[in-house]
């Protein structure tokens, strides 16, 4: 787990040799290697250059990223009960040795000495912005914090990195024990082919005959749209909506106050009044308050168009002379009635035409147009993989044929894998010290069908499938130096992968790759029409639940924790917000795993929204280009200015390098149907 990594395309993970067994005393020893690196580069006594403490920084450490690869994927794709014994063990290890290196006094000199040389005599580019990253992210981190405040902040990390781990189980232990058995006389109004999924995942779970609703939102949501029986809609609903919030040994209310306690303290001992405070210092929002303002801009539209939403489907359930008033867990239900009703739209017959191996091919399609990649599938068994469902495929490029990388897809669920999607890379681009080329992961959460079934998707998840696609192009197209370029900024990172969504919509992927999969007609033209005409349908419902969530994130984190009832705080809040009562948050915070599980996305959730705009305003700048979506110029924009410097260049400046401004939120509310804001007068 800590060896080099060997044979083809510049060496590879060995997962075909991984035990788990030896997961903890690899990060152990990793983690030794690493700061015995750390404490010779601190206490080299020649004078503090770029050269021996910054390049020496980013050279230090393979060893432990190797092993933390092994780590992540039995994190997220192969947990077990095993597993999490360990992670429990490991967890406070790994805090305890970034707080060992954020602390090291010595080091953070040195690394003080080559930034504050730099704003005298300027390094590089490059070489500057590696500099400025890491020492703001060591000043970020308490770096100049006396030792007595050092220590506690370190005892701080180690005690939160054993809580987020205990999240994060709890919500996994309530997805995985949590399964709906239904019996064939439950199955109406569900399509065929979750039909037939459900029979194969109740099988595997040893109740052959029984069909099973998992409590996943791949599985939850189909449920949710076609079930005809409303009472089993709200049980099912109830289960997923609850995870982690049932009183029991799963229950996650008492870790988020401890977790925001901690946080809190955190931050005071930097000077901070709260955590989003801090947090939000080097994001392209820089402040909550501006985080705030633009989700505030679009909230009112939101809930406008959600009492909308709500009038239509009463409407028609009081046509169908049902006796109900619409509740959370009839939402996409008449949803998908509305749609069929107003825009003629099915959902499942749109359904037939989105079939992952094609979509496979129209992203392979998609990054051939504007990156010039091409994917070749590598033969079973060329190079390791952790699950025999996972495959490999080569990405070149397409004009040279030079070696790029490698794009590892894990499509299915299975017990023991997180739920949702998302792109690990598992290997990054760097050339500072001999080129390394890209190992990029793709997983989603697709139900496995029955052997020779295909794997249809909804259109929801076949945009995801693209955005996901769209991190891992930001991986493969990125052409810096060193591994710190390789950073993201959280309400950035997002727009790459948001924007790609688009290109599945476009006439060139349509009529070459969403093609029946009996008849293997090209979805017809009327059929897409319906789909674009319904762009903006139900987007009062997709905003709202989404808003919600990112209000509540940063709501949290500006209150006072002493003494909180997440639960209460979270419905006293939501009521101020107006939330309507047809509609919960897209992630309750009992499981709200992006903000609660650690802190990538704390106080940064709005970050897609952020994102969105910029989004919403790159695609009118394609959408206006001579060739549209597939314009060679704008192309070469994107990639130069948007994908490959990653972190090299400040998100601000290379957005107004790709669109020669900064983004409005005009566009963002033209795309949702939402009113455009008057221009303010200066």
């Amino acid at each position: 787990m800590l060896a080099e990594w060997s044979g083809p395309y510049g060496g590879v993970p060995a997962f075909d040799q991984m035990k788990e067994a030896d997961i903890g005393q690899a990060i152990e020893k990793g983690i030794a290697m690493h700061l015995a690196e750390i404490d010779s580069i601190a206490n080299n006594t020649q004078a503090p250059t770029f050269k021996n403490t910054i390049e020496a920084m980013e050279k230090a450490g393979d060893p432990l990223r190797r092993a933390l690869v092994y780590y992540g994927i039995w994190s997220s794709n192969m947990s077990s009960p095993e597993f999490r014994k360990i992670q429990a063990q490991i967890a406070p290890q790994l805090a305890q040795y970034r707080s060992a290196i954020s602390g090291n006094k010595k080091l953070f000199e040195r690394i003080k000495a080559v930034y504050d040389q730099s704003t005298r005599v300027s390094l590089p580019a490059d070489q500057q912005r590696v500099a400025e990253l890491i020492y703001k992210e060591f000043v970020i981190d308490g770096a100049s914090l006396d030792e007595g405040a050092k220590q506690r902040y370190a005892a701080i990390n180690k005690e939160l990195s054993s809580i987020y781990t205990s999240y994060a189980n709890n919500v996994l232990a309530d997805e995985e024990n949590y399964v709906t058995y239904l019996t064939k006389e439950q199955l109406s109004g569900l399509p065929q082919s979750f039909i037939t999924a459900a029979a194969k995942a109740a099988t595997d779970r040893g109740q052959a005959g029984k069909y099973a609703v998992l409590n996943t939102r791949s599985s939850i949501d189909q449920f949710l749209t076609y079930s005809h029986e409303r009472s089993l809609r709200e049980s099912v609903w109830k289960t997923f909506y609850s995870r982690a919030d049932n009183g029991d040994q799963y229950d996650n209310n008492a870790l988020i106050t401890k977790i925001l306690q901690l946080r809190q303290e955190r931050v005071k001992l930097l000077g901070y009044d709260n955590y989003a405070q801090w947090r939000l210092q080097d994001r392209m929002a820089k402040n909550p308050q501006q985080a705030m303002e633009l989700m505030m801009a679009v909230w009112p539209a939101a809930l406008a168009r959600v009492k909308e939403e709500v009038a239509d489907m009463q409407k028609l359930a009081n046509k169908e002379k049902n006796t109900i008033t619409i509740a959370p867990w009839d939402y996409r239900y008449y949803a998908e009635k509305v749609r069929k009703q107003k825009y003629d739209l099915d959902s499942d017959e749109v359904k037939q035409y989105l079939e992952l191996d094609n979509l496979t091919q129209a992203i392979f399609f998609t990054a051939g147009e504007l990156f010039n990649f091409a994917f070749k599938p590598l033969p079973q068994g060329e190079v390791p993989v952790f699950h025999e469902d996972v495959k490999v495929w080569e990405v070149s490029d397409k004009t040279t044929g030079a070696h790029i990388g490698l794009w590892y897809l894990d499509p299915f669920a299975r017990a023991g894998k997180r739920s949702g999607a998302w792109a690990s890379p598992y290997r990054s681009h760097t050339t500072f010290d001999g080129k390394k080329t890209v190992l990029a992961s793709n997983n989603s959460n697709f139900i496995k069908p029955a052997p020779g079934e295909p794997v249809l998707v909804s259109w929801d998840d076949a945009t995801t499938f693209f955005h996901e696609f769209g991190h891992a192009l930001h991986f493969l197209a990125s052409n810096v130096q060193y591994p710190t370029l390789n950073s993201g900024v959280r309400d950035y990172t997002e727009f790459q992968s948001q924007l790609l969504e688009r290109w599945l919509s476009t006439d060139k992927v349509i009529n070459q790759f969403l093609k029946h999969h009996q008849t293997g007609k090209v979805m017809p033209a009327e059929l897409v029409a319906k789909i674009k005409k319904a762009a903006t349908f139900n987007q009062g419902f997709k905003t709202t639940e989404f808003l919600a969530s990112a209000l509540m994130d940063m709501k949290f984190h500006l209150s006072d924790p002493q003494n909180l009832d997440p639960d209460k705080f979270e419905k006293e809040t939501l009521d101020q917000l107006g939330m309507p009562k047809e509609i919960v948050m897209r992630h309750r915070s009992p499981h709200f795993s992006h903000v609660f599980s650690g802190e990538g996305y704390a106080t940064g959730y709005y970050g897609y929204l952020w994102a969105d705009v910029l989004t919403s305003d790159a695609a009118e700048a394609f959408a206006e280009a001579p060739d549209g979506f597939y314009d060679k110029q704008i192309a070469e924009k994107l990639v130069k200015y948007l994908f490959a410097p990653r972190n090299a260049i400040d998100p601000a400046e290379a957005y107004r390098m790709f669109r020669g401004r900064d983004a409005r939120i005009d566009a963002l509310m033209r795309d949702r149907g939402f009113p455009v804001p008057a221009q303010k007068s200066n």
